[in-house]
Parts: C-alpha cells; structure tokens; sequence
C-alpha cells in the first residue's frame, strides 16, 4: 500500500473508530482514544482501555501510569512517538476505569484488528492482565508469564506487567526490568528497523 493509500485508511479508521457507538461505552467517554506512535512500527504495545486522564485527553497512556511507561521505554531505547505505536484494547473508558466488560471487548476488538493489520508489527507486547488475556491466551496468568514469547500466526507477543500495577505494587519493578531486557534482546533478534539498523 502506498503512504498516500495507507494515510487515507487510517484517517478513515480514525473518523470510524471516533463515531463507534458499539457498546455502551460511547455514551460516558469525552474522547475515544484510538492510538498514538508510528504507523510502521515493528513492535505495537497494546494496553487495556484508557483511564481518567486519557479519556480527556485523547491518548493512550498519560498521567503517572505514562511517564512510567516511558521510563521503561527508556530503558530499552524506544519512543513512542519514534519507534512503537500505542493502543488499546477498548478505545472508550470503563466508568471509575473498571475493567472492560468481555462484551466490550469484543465490540472493539475489530478496531485493534484493523490498527495491527495496518501496521503489520513483528512484535505486539500486552501491557496487563487483560491485554494478554485478549491477545495471548484466555487463562493468561501475568504473574506467572510475564516476559514469556509466544507465536500467534507468526507474530511474536510477550506481556509485560501494566504500568498501573507497577505503581500499586513497586515490588514488581525488578522482574519488569527483567522482562523489559528480554523484550530488548526480541527487538534486536526481529526487528532490523526499530533500533535503526
């Protein structure tokens, strides 16, 4: 697909996506929260819906939960708006950010599908339980698989703990950096643009 083409698809995606009115998340949201990052990343992050702050602003993780994901983006040497893009699994937030419901997930999964098709990523990293229970496997345990790879139609995806859980639990800091490493070696194993080789 040429940048031209490309361009027109995701703005379409995007006009779509702003007017979805799916579930019944579309009547409580002030912004759907569609994605952020570039559009021919190789690695895609896909978190589980937007909170308070992202409802209001549009993007997917700002306030404190962000600038702890993009700590720990620092430490592998990725930007999001250089060399990843941001999304989630529900674009709309879950009121008092409960989790979303297995039928609002599934009302929004197609937009996550069309994003990923899009993009083509060579690496999708689940940041949370629920991410990795849409996009890895439904009995998904985090604390125990975390860091782990697994091929789904050969893509390769690892789930990370969620940056919220990281600020609730600090505890957890030391194995993310573990799997934040291990992250890194994929990246430099798979993907020969990210790092800019």
């Amino acid at each position: 697909m040429s940048g031209e083409l490309q361009n027109k698809a995701w703005e379409e995606l995007e006009r779509a996506c702003s007017n979805c009115k799916k579930c019944e998340l579309h009547e409580s949201r002030t912004k759907p929260v569609f994605g952020v990052g570039n559009r021919e990343a190789e690695v895609l992050f896909v978190g589980e819906g937007p909170g308070e702050n992202e409802d209001l602003s549009g993007e997917p993780f700002v306030g404190r939960a962000g600038k702890l994901l993009d700590d720990m983006l620092k430490i592998i040497n990725l930007e999001r708006s250089k060399n990843i893009y941001i999304a989630n699994i529900v674009k709309c937030r879950p009121p008092k950010n409960r989790d979303p419901s297995n039928g609002e997930r599934e009302a929004c999964m197609d937009w996550l599908r069309r994003q990923s098709d899009l993009i083509g990523p060579k690496i999708v990293v689940c940041l949370g339980r629920i991410a990795a229970i849409e996009l890895i496997r439904s009995d998904f345990l985090i604390s125990r698989e975390h860091g782990t790879w697994f091929d789904i139609n050969g893509i390769r995806h690892i789930a990370l703990y969620h940056p919220a859980a990281l600020l609730r639990d600090p505890n957890r800091r030391p194995e993310t950096f573990v799997a934040l490493k291990e992250l890194e070696r994929g990246i430099k194993e798979i993907c020969v643009k990210t790092y800019g080789g």
